[in-house]
């Protein structure tokens, strides 16, 4: 049970992760006199922002169905896919972050007062250090997982896909809030205007590659937790039942006392 509860706690520091980013967001827009929903816009369309909202609904869920379903039975199909779906995201963002973006604060933030910084503070860590390092531990030691098919890549990986259509299509769209340029990209890197369209292609390129990899990892250690959960319930149901066994084989072959027949 107390993966439950871990659960609830990954759960709830994700989500003050996100109430804290939100904060820092609206002081900045007001502050810099930024459009207010145009910035929410922007927020809500961030992949560690959309990912970090996911994990919170996922982890929530299962955590309910495990109190609800007490016992060893392995997970719904459908919760340890949908687990199996953000711990890819979850944790690549965790590495993209703090191998190419840590260090990279917005300009504004060199203005922020100190509840603000320590909010950012709080928002980054939480979203892109503790976060992983919690579904990295779910996958590895979580009670009651269950293997997937290997099928299961196509939805883990059509999710950041989807993402990134949808980010490279809605950057020319829209205006950066502060009116230093007409288009918006969450991340640099993704930028077509900073190095091109190649460079932006290649990261993109790049990155769902580690998407195809990180989830074959996660498809491959939770079908082997499973088969060891297996082995060992069948392990432990045969030593339950040995005394019994050894006790009926006794029983049979007892001979009926008194003198005997002939």
């Amino acid at each position: 049970m107390r993966w439950v509860w871990f659960r609830v706690a990954a759960a709830i520091v994700a989500g003050s992760g996100v109430l804290a980013g939100l904060l820092v967001n609206i002081d900045r827009a007001a502050r810099d006199g930024q459009d207010l929903g145009l910035v929410l816009a922007n927020y809500f369309s961030m992949f560690t922002i959309v990912s970090s909202i996911l994990s919170i609904v996922v982890l929530s869920i299962a955590a309910h169905w495990m109190r609800r379903h007490r016992g060893t039975s392995p997970e719904p199909v459908g919760i340890a896919l949908a687990i199996a779906a953000v711990t890819g995201p979850v944790i690549l963002l965790g590495v993209v972050f703090n191998v190419l973006l840590r260090g990279e604060p917005a300009a504004i933030a060199a203005t922020d007062p100190l509840w603000v910084a320590n909010l950012d503070s709080w928002a980054t860590e939480t979203l892109h250090v503790v976060l992983p390092l919690y579904f990295m531990l779910d996958l590895l030691f979580a009670t009651r997982r269950r293997g997937l098919p290997w099928r299961s890549l196509a939805v883990i990986v059509s999710y950041p896909l989807v993402w990134t259509v949808y980010t490279m299509i809605r950057g020319e769209l829209v205006p950066n809030p502060d009116g230093s340029a007409e288009w918006w990209y969450p991340y640099g890197f993704l930028d077509p205007h900073i190095a091109g369209y190649d460079s932006s292609f290649a990261y993109i390129g790049g990155i769902l590659f580690a998407f195809l990899l990180l989830g074959v990892s996660i498809i491959g250690i939770g079908r082997y937790r499973a088969r060891h959960a297996e082995a060992h319930d069948g392990l432990a149901a045969h030593l339950a039942a040995l005394p019994r066994v050894i006790l009926a084989r006794i029983r049979s072959g007892r001979r009926p006392s008194g003198p005997s027949v002939g």
